[in-house]
């Protein structure tokens, strides 16, 4: 008896089982590339905010945005389609038959599996909502909210076990105001009420209203990926040839330098004199006088420009003076269609893929500020990143570099005092200066110049582990026959050495609890050549 029993209470879950997990996704058509958007009322952004989507209005206006990674589109053929699309999306979230009826205060340490949830009145999030797929990456998660939707400061929607944002979808009745520093994941349909996100709020998803002005204040707001998304590669990087061993270089003007500055590249000019480099801190070769190295680099830097020039963009920047300032960007091709200034730090998000590419084109003069950064994230290459630029280029102190920089036309300069350029700084026509930094070109060189003299020879390997480092880190050397006659020496950023010890054994242990945090340069040398140099980083 007991056993029938539980054969049918299995059979009733079995045939619940489908209402239960499998709730279904809307198709979003055109509004999934938007991530805030309003069929009618205005979008407005106050503060500095990160947003990753297109933005737009098909009846009112965007304003009040910095540059945004995406389009702006308002009240054109692109915002029609999206309303279109918007009310069926809308449509299909408020007949899906709900199995799930929830109290409508969510949160406080609250899990939930996937499924259609239905709250008939106003719902509220606080602290966090844990979201779990169980292992499902297809799970979908729809909230119907028949009343308004608020959240309390700081609280989050979690996902686990699979679970994506883009499975997540709100159907709101009402306005949907969240409070300062709340993490939501999810597309949020507000119907006939705006939707208001204050500082320090993260949106992971789409805020999209049928009628209602959508306002955000110093937000991170970005579409999600996955569920048929497109993947984002970026263009196809061009052929650098020759140029890919130059680290400095250019096709017409000197190259110099004052101050002790560690390259590893090449360093050239097809035209006029290269002066200043130490030889011992340059791994490659300094072409004091043009040759014909520097006149097939000269050659290949032209083909460069022209590919880089005449790439169509993706995405125009509006506002290339505002460039930087935490400014998300993920792999295309972006216009900044004047001289633009890089404040405080871009982050560049390869979305996973470790061969997506960026390019950057600007049709004017670049400047950054003192202490400005590029970080690179998510799978993000320094070798995967090209710099277009119309004009001179000043890097300014202690600043932190990616990509390759080609200048047409323009001084390269000023590389300031302390900056890390992961990459190369090349220019068609103009001089070229650095004072005291360190170079590094992104990707390894077999031509003639990079390599050393008997590195065919060189059987060794070195690894340095742990990088970053702490109170101590240990070179390893895979064949240690010859080790003897190995030096190594460490520099901090401003090119004073730090420490010098020959290698003398396999493993050597290096005791670093006396160096500040901050950025070092290494170079391990043997008889008349180095065997390797880069970076290291103390996180004291």
């Amino acid at each position: 008896m007991k056993t029938q029993i539980r054969n049918a209470f299995t059979a009733v879950l079995l045939l619940l089982a489908p209402a239960f997990i499998f709730a279904q996704a809307p198709p979003l058509g055109t509004a999934a590339g938007f991530v805030l958007f309003s069929t009618i009322g205005a979008v407005t952004n106050t503060g500095i905010s990160q947003i990753t989507g297109n933005v737009g209005t098909n009846s009112g206006s965007s304003t009040g945005f910095g540059n945004v990674n995406g389009v702006m589109h308002d009240n054109d053929g692109a915002s029609a389609q999206c309303a279109a699309d918007l009310l069926i999306a809308y449509n299909l979230l408020n007949t899906t038959v709900p199995n799930f009826f929830p109290a409508s205060l969510l949160g406080n340490g609250q899990i939930l599996i996937a499924g259609v949830y239905y709250i008939s009145d106003a719902a509220t999030l606080n602290l966090d909502l844990t979201l779990d797929a169980q292992e499902n990456t297809n799970a979908v998660f729809i909230f119907q909210i028949q009343g308004a939707f608020s959240t309390f400061a700081d609280s989050k929607i979690k996902l686990i076990n699979g679970a994506q944002a883009c499975n997540v979808f709100w159907k709101v009745e009402g306005l949907v105001s969240m409070a300062s520093g709340t993490t939501m994941r999810g597309t949020v349909i507000a119907n006939n009420a705006a939707i208001n996100m204050n500082t320090g709020d993260t949106l992971e998803g789409r805020a999209l209203s049928t009628t209602g002005a959508v306002t955000v204040d110093g937000v991170l707001a970005y579409t999600p990926i996955g569920c048929g998304s497109p993947v984002l590669l970026g263009p196809i990087a061009p052929a650098l040839a020759s140029t890919e061993c130059y680290a400095l270089f250019s096709a017409d003007g000197p190259v110099s330098n004052s101050g002790i500055t560690h390259v590893t590249g090449d360093i050239g000019t097809n035209v006029g004199l290269t002066t200043g480099f130490d030889p011992l801190l340059v791994t490659g070769t300094i072409h004091p006088i043009p040759d014909a190295s520097t006149a097939q680099c000269a050659a290949d830097l032209g083909n460069v420009y022209t590919y880089l020039n005449t790439l169509p963009h993706d995405i125009e920047l509006l506002y290339p003076a505002q460039f930087g300032n935490n400014l998300v960007l993920t792999p295309h091709t972006y216009l900044l269609n004047a001289a633009t200034v890089f404040t405080d730090t871009l982050y560049l998000n390869a979305q996973g893929y470790a061969d997506a590419v960026f390019v950057i084109q600007m049709n004017g003069a670049f400047s950054t500020s003192t202490y400005s950064k590029i970080i690179l994230t998510n799978g993000a290459q320094a070798k995967n990143v090209y710099w277009k630029i119309d004009g001179a280029v000043s890097i300014n102190n202690y600043s932190v570099f990616c990509g390759t920089i080609i200048c047409n036309n323009g001084a390269l300069g000023a590389l300031n005092t302390g900056v890390i350029l992961d990459g190369r700084a090349l220019t068609t026509t103009g001089a070229l200066t650095t004072t005291a930094i360190i170079t590094t070109i992104p990707t390894s060189c077999d031509q003639t110049g990079i390599a050393p003299p008997d590195a065919g020879n060189t059987k060794e390997t070195i690894t340095i582990a742990p990088n970053p480092f702490s109170t101590s880190t240990t070179f390893i050397i895979s064949d240690a026959s010859q080790n003897n006659s190995y030096e190594l020496r460490i520099y901090d950023i401003l090119g004073v050495q730090v420490m010098k010890t020959m290698i003398t054994k396999k493993s050597t242990i290096l005791i670093t609890s006396d160096f500040p945090t901050g950025i070092y340069l290494y170079k391990i040398t043997g008889i008349n050549h180095t065997i390797k140099s880069g970076k290291m980083v103390s996180k004291q």
